[in-house]
């Protein structure tokens, strides 16, 4: 694993070469630096020296406007490092590997959480089989990352420009004012502002922020993405749940095939038990004492977004297998807890779904004022 990270750390000091040629930008020593601490493995140092480039902005993004321009292989190579410390060597190679292997020929890979990302990108880069093309859903409402994209993968895959991407801003905010008038206007009706999507309203000015309306910006650029790219087959690891791919979205190995069910006609039941089949050897084959680890929650988080795209395509019994084969994996996911508490509730199964939410508790009492409002939402009338 050392070697594999080195060599990896070795690209991407090329790749900050490469960019601040193009952009005809210079390469500040500390940058130097930090690609030395990462060849050397002396990991506290490179994690000082990134700290000291990103803190020069209060948004973790680094305020020279040089470094902007090849930040983002100084945050893959960092992002890569940091999760060789967290997961044991087999067990990294295991879970990066098992995405990479389920990609088909030629198909490009979205990651999105910081190990399906991270890990995936570091592995590909350094394998001596296919190099699959490897971008992030999380960052593409990010100018800088979209430049980043154009420069690196923009003779293998059509990007929208800068211009298309301002015009998915514009629809996600006009489309946010409607739903707050809404809401404002008919206040006993079902809420369309969602929940931790922060929208403002000052005369006809909309703001909107929070982690929510970030990614449904990213959710639009992605399926303008995949839709501008039909001869390509796309692969997302989800960070967050991307509701408005899964009607035509299959699962593939720990992953999704976004478009792998034109219309969703495609996805079987075959395809829900081989989904569940597929987490059960997960599970059953993570070293004892695994669910203790932080890094078994990277595949408690996959596992609950495979529930969760079987729940949408109405197949209750594998998505709740899913959801309690995360928690098996990690008894500490909140998110697999919601979501098979939401699922329970939906079906009227509120007693199941109340012993649940009181069992997870008693394990995790510290999720108490994270999870008060699921009681609040799902547990009426108990």
């Amino acid at each position: 694993m050392a070697r594999r990270m080195k060599l990896f750390s070795t690209k991407q000091r090329d790749l900050v070469h490469k960019l601040a040629e193009r952009y005809k930008v210079g390469v500040p020593p500390d940058v130097e630096r930090f690609f030395d601490a990462l060849d050397a493995g002396n990991y506290d140092e490179a994690q000082r020296l990134f700290r000291l480039l990103r803190d020069r902005d209060m948004n973790g993004a680094p305020g020279d406007p040089a470094l902007k321009k090849y930040w983002r292989a100084i945050q893959e190579a960092w992002g890569a490092a940091q999760q060789v410390q967290l997961w044991p060597a087999q067990q990294l190679l295991d879970y990066g590997n098992g995405i990479l292997d389920s990609l088909k020929p030629g198909m490009v890979y979205v990651g999105g959480t910081d190990c399906g990302c991270f890990i995936c990108t570091m592995l590909n880069a350094t394998t001596d089989g296919e190099q699959h093309v490897t971008l992030t859903q999380n960052a593409l409402a990010d100018g800088s990352y979209m430049d980043y994209l154009r420069a690196t993968i923009g003779d293998s895959v059509s990007l929208p420009t800068a211009d298309e991407t301002a015009t998915a801003f514009t629809q996600y905010m006009e489309e946010a004012k409607r739903r707050l008038l809404h809401d404002q206007q008919f206040p006993d009706e079902p809420k369309q502002v969602l929940e931790g999507e922060d929208i403002a309203l000052d005369g006809e000015r909309v703001t909107v922020s929070g982690q929510k309306a970030v990614m449904a910006i990213n959710e639009m650029i992605l399926q303008d993405l995949v839709k501008r790219n039909p001869d390509q087959s796309f692969a997302l690891e989800e960070s967050f749940p991307l509701k408005s791919t899964y009607d035509a979205t299959t699962p593939l190995g720990p992953i999704f095939e976004l478009n792998g069910a034109k219309g969703g006609n495609g996805f079987t039941a075959d395809m829900a038990d081989q989904a569940v089949n597929y987490w059960q050897d997960v599970s059953q084959n993570l070293p004892a004492g695994a669910t203790a680890e932080t890094w078994a929650q990277g595949y408690a988080h996959d596992a609950t977004a495979e529930g969760n795209l079987l729940a949408a395509n109405q197949y209750p019994d594998q998505a709740e297998q899913a959801y309690q084969l995360a928690l098996a994996m990690s008894p500490n996911s909140v998110e697999a807890i919601v979501q098979l508490v939401k699922l329970w509730a939906g079906e009227g199964r509120n007693d199941e779904a109340g012993q649940a939410l009181d069992a997870f508790l008693r394990v995790n009492p510290t999720a108490a004022d994270q999870l008060a409002s699921m009681r609040q939402l799902y547990m009426r009338g108990k």
